[in-house]
């Protein structure tokens, strides 16, 4: 009895996860061993099974990977490459289809990890083609794209678009969702009239953490909402994920032709989304630095968090909220607490280190640091609808004196710190100080000993769930929280 008891329990039981093998000097006709492997990855994304992993060796595979296999919970399906080789998926010659293929394309698929690729060259000039690093769409959830890189995806067409990695939530009643998308390296992209890393629909759950995405000619990060990728517009927007310890830098739009030289691309955007995190990040020289806002006007961003990062040096503006134009959607809700901004709108547009757009609604900007460069504009204002921003706790400097600083209030200016808090009723309790940072020239922005930002926040702040400052330590140290991203600690 007890032998055909186990010869029930195995014949139920899902098949035994096993590891497969790929090479350039392999066979799709082989067994897929180690000793005699496939050639092609397509040929593992039609054949494993939950719980498989292919390692693919080093070499180039000049192919573009549809995957067509889903995992299941607790037996994902793994693409990784060999232990210590870096296998190449390269598009160079192969014609962008027209039906959004990417070097690695999955839809409504699940339980999938994809680690270890570099994914390259995949251009057009055509503007109805969309060439794609990595594209997830649809019904796809509990999918892990790791330590990737992702370069020379290219549009050049004025009208065209380009990715290197998109996620659009196109389903109504699945979302993507459980997506990670961690320690990729995105760079030298020429995107068009999109971006580089993009999170469209109805996609929730997600933790955007730990990449590196540099050298493009859009946007860097965007989570994007009300552009009708998911037919219910109650869904169709990214929300409820996290966008933590990524890197972006020269990001800029100014030589792509579909801007006819704007300098208007986002280190990080925030484009309709919601209860989007955005914590503990490094923005530099990009066109603008963050931007929560929406371009469609009645859409909105809301409630999103953008705290403890770093954001300096960038062309026009190191914080953007609002719609750029009376065309465009709401800010509501959203904080910006516990920043540094360095020397951003290096153009000198008179945009300063925040502007203000269109459409503000109870807006929370708080515990800051904003050191401005030689040009002394920290607010610009130049909308007027504006109501329940509130500025206070933060800590302000110029090499220039405080008397000469620029600022701007629903359209009426002011110069010098006074007549800032004069003219707009904010930041009550800041101040105007060189916060002393050990060397903001190599851009340490860590606070010497007697920096007046030390124990400058409101006594009544209480540091979120999971927060730390930028080096992952405690948030409040001492008596109060400190101003800007880090938190002394003696």
């Amino acid at each position: 009895m007890r032998f055909f008891l186990l010869l029930a329990c195995l014949i139920a039981s899902p098949g035994f996860a096993a590891d497969y093998y790929v090479s350039p000097k392999g066979n799709d006709a082989n067994a897929g061993s180690l000793a005699s492997p496939w050639k092609t990855v397509q040929k593992a994304a039609d054949t494993l099974q939950p719980g498989d992993t292919v390692f693919v060796r080093r070499g180039t595979y000049r192919e573009l990977v549809t995957i067509r296999v889903s995992g299941t919970a607790g037996a994902p399906i793994t693409f990784a490459a060999f232990a210590g080789e870096r296998p190449i998926i390269d598009a160079t010659r192969i014609p962008v289809p027209e039906d959004d293929r990417a070097l690695i394309y999955i839809e409504d698929r699940s339980h999938l990890v994809i680690r270890g690729f570099d994914l390259r060259n995949f251009s057009t000039a055509k503007p109805q083609l969309q060439p794609c690093g990595i594209f997830i769409r649809g019904a796809a959830h509990h999918i892990e794209l790791r330590d990737n890189r992702i370069s020379g995806i290219r549009t050049t067409h004025r009208d065209g678009n380009a990715f290197g990695i998109a996620v659009y939530g196109t389903s109504t009643t699945q979302p993507v969702t459980d997506l990670i998308i961690a320690g990729n390296e995105v760079h030298h992209l020429k995107t068009g009239n999109s971006e580089s890393v993009a999170l469209n629909g109805n996609v929730t759950g997600f933790a955007v953490t730990n990449n590196r995405v540099h050298d493009n000619n859009n946007i860097g990060i965007a989570f994007i909402g009300f552009e009708g990728t998911c037919p219910d517009i109650a869904q169709d927007r990214a929300r409820d994920g996290v966008c933590r310890g990524n890197v972006v830098w020269n990001i800029s739009s100014g030589r792509n032709p579909s801007y006819r030289g704007e300098f208007s691309a986002d280190g990080i955007y925030c484009d309709g989304a919601a209860r989007v995190l955005i914590e503990r990040n490094v923005v530099s020289t990009a066109d603008l630095g963050v931007e929560l806002a929406s371009e469609h006007l009645n859409g909105n961003c809301s409630d999103c968090i953008l705290r403890d990062n770093v954001i300096r040096h960038c062309r026009v503006t190191g914080l953007g909220l609002g719609g750029y134009d009376a065309q465009r959607g709401a800010t509501l809700r959203c904080t910006v607490t516990n920043n540094t901004f360095y020397q951003n709108d290096t153009r000198r547009t008179g945009s300063g280190e925040v502007l203000l757009q269109h459409y503000l609604t109870d807006n929370s900007i708080r515990q800051n640091i904003f050191f401005s460069g030689a040009q002394n504009v920290f607010v610009s204002n130049p909308a007027t609808t504006n109501s329940g921003t509130v500025f206070d706790y933060n800590c302000y400097f110029s090499p220039r004196a405080a008397a000469d600083s620029g600022w701007e209030w629903k359209q009426v200016a002011a110069t010098g710190f006074a007549g800032w808090k004069t003219v707009s009723g904010q930041d009550t309790h800041s101040i105007f100080a060189d916060p002393k940072f050990t060397s903001a020239r190599k851009a340490d922005f860590h606070l010497l000993p007697g920096s007046p930002a030390i124990d400058a926040g409101d006594p009544a702040f209480a540091a979120g769930s999971g927060e730390i400052d930028i080096d992952g330590a405690t948030r409040v140290v001492g008596a109060r929280v400190d101003l800007g991203v880090d938190e002394f600690a003696p």
